[in-house]
């Protein structure tokens, strides 16, 4: 005979893993702010730019944002801001 599911148990779990997932998402965003040196601008404006960048319709402003991403990601000069030790 099978052993009968503990749903309680396993919803629990379940929640528990949510919950790790989401604050070890709230990290990275927070070490990306930091790193692209977006913490040196007030939160008024790191909102308003959020915004507009969630708010673009343009696909080729978002593809340059996105190459510009992975380049930071990489390594790359192009996606290094000054403050993060890059050319001014």
């Amino acid at each position: 005979m099978r052993k009968p599911r503990d749903f309680d148990a396993e919803l629990k779990s379940l929640e528990d893993k949510a919950k790790t997932l989401k604050d070890r998402k709230v990290r990275q965003l927070g070490e990306l702010v930091i790193a692209t040196g977006a913490d040196a601008l007030d939160i008024d404006t790191l909102a308003g730019g959020l915004l507009d960048l969630a708010d673009a319709g343009n696909a080729a402003r978002k593809e340059g944002w996105r190459k510009r991403g992975t380049g930071f990601f990489r390594g790359g000069k192009d996606g290094v801001p000054p403050s993060a030790g890059g050319e001014q």
